[in-house]
């Protein structure tokens, strides 16, 4: 019905709105739609994944494609860290180490997270050591470090307390190969209790300190709201309604001068001088001071930056992935209703790959009901769009006397 002819109805004999099905307004929907629900920019599915969810990803410059699957939602059979092999999961670095078996946790991965890729190649990668319904065994928790040219685990680091808490649910991780005689590890634990930090460690020994455990930057912001799905959902102690928690995200320069970092519970972005972080004879009131707040950012799980130090930030609110650009500005680079919880996130040198886990489906989140369903995508998109072709003559090339290429 048109608009017209419904007020001339009205007019002759009013009745209730509220009595009047949405049907009835096909004009009206066709011609007041919100553009901001509409699908935006082009991505590829690289891989699509039944079974388990992912979560981290890792691209190296050759193509070979590594994605982790973690086990502390669901305690899962399959790897928990796989290579993308001519369409299947190839167990990573080797069945004895990614799959489940009865080895010691210390000597094999339980759950991997978080993943990123250093300088020199080498793929590190944090195992949360959970398992769904089960404590954090000892050894489970730890940092690997995997050199891909080898395929040989260089470094394993184990998590002990006191840096790892029972309630610990070490998230992400990024390095500095700058800072320390053999590098510096940077770890978000997001908590799945209320004891959320940022976690450094020493490569060389091992040795490492939890940090700002008190701060605004890294603890869940009370009352929070997001709008998931259409659906309202609220960060609740007893009751969750969505994946939440402490410090979350985390990227660092390509400089690797400064760390960014973002709760998951929260709007926020900020940042700290790497060198500063560190320094183990820095303590938390100098690094509290230190603290820059980047200002919102939106709701974001995963974050990375590119070559161009240009910051991508996946958010699982809107279904899209932004970009921030060094002067702060953002712009959007994906938006589809695909884009479900999308979680780790690594920028190559051309392109930004994307894994979406639909977290907030799962049954902890949805009064018992899993309501995901598989496949889980990884996806990605160019880091720089392609021109679009134009068919008319370049203005500036006539006026200089030149034809256009």
């Amino acid at each position: 019905m048109k608009r017209r002819h419904f007020l001339q109805t009205a007019s002759i004999a009013p009745v209730s709105l509220a009595a009047i099905p949405l049907s009835a307004f096909p004009a009206l929907a066709a011609g007041n739609e919100d553009r901001g629900t509409s699908p935006y920019g082009v991505f590829d599915i690289v891989a699509s994944f039944d079974g388990p969810g992912p979560s981290g990803i890792v691209v190296l410059p050759d193509g070979r494609t590594f994605v982790g699957f973690p086990r502390h939602a669901v305690n899962h059979k399959g790897a928990t860290l796989g290579e993308l092999v001519k369409g299947r999961v190839v167990p990573y670095p080797s069945k004895e180490e990614s799959l489940p078996s009865s080895r010691p946790d210390a000597d094999c991965l339980v759950s991997i997270h978080g993943m990123t890729l250093d300088r020199n190649g080498r793929i590190w990668a944090i195992d949360d050591g959970k398992r769904a319904g089960h404590p954090i065994a000892p050894g489970a928790a730890k940092i690997v470090c995997i050199d891909p040219k080898t395929n040989a685990v260089v470094h394993r680091i184990i998590l002990k307390a006191p840096v790892l808490l029972p309630n610990s649910h070490m998230n992400d991780l990024r390095v500095s190969l700058s800072h320390g005689s053999a590098g510096t590890v940077f770890v978000t634990d997001s908590s799945f209790g209320t004891e959320p930090a940022l976690v450094v460690v020493d490569v060389a020994t091992g040795q490492g300190r939890r940090v700002l455990s008190q701060s605004k930057a890294i603890l869940p912001e009370k009352g929070f709201l997001a709008i998931i799905e259409g659906e309202p959902r609220q960060y609740l102690l007893k009751k969750p309604q969505l994946v939440s928690g402490g410090v979350d995200g985390i990227a660092i320069t390509k400089d690797e001068q400064r760390l960014y970092f973002a709760p998951l519970t929260s709007r926020r972005l900020y940042s700290l001088p790497v060198a500063l972080l560190a320094d183990p004879m820095t303590d938390d009131a100098k690094l509290e001071a230190a603290i820059r707040d980047e200002g919102e950012k939106g709701v974001a799980d995963g974050l990375d930056f590119d070559s161009h130090d240009r910051l991508y930030t996946t958010n699982y609110e809107h279904d899209c992935i932004l970009r921030r650009d060094p002067d702060g500005s953002f712009k959007l680079m994906l938006r589809d209703p695909r884009i479900l919880s999308p979680d780790g996130i690594f920028a190559s040198e051309t392109h930004v790959y994307c894994t979406f886990g639909q977290w907030n489906r799962l049954a902890s989140f949805n009064d018992g009901k899993d309501r995901r369903e598989p496949p889980y995508l990884l996806a990605r998109f160019p880091i720089q769009a392609p021109e679009a072709y134009n068919a008319l003559p370049d203005t500036a090339s006539i006026k200089a006397g030149t034809p256009g290429d």
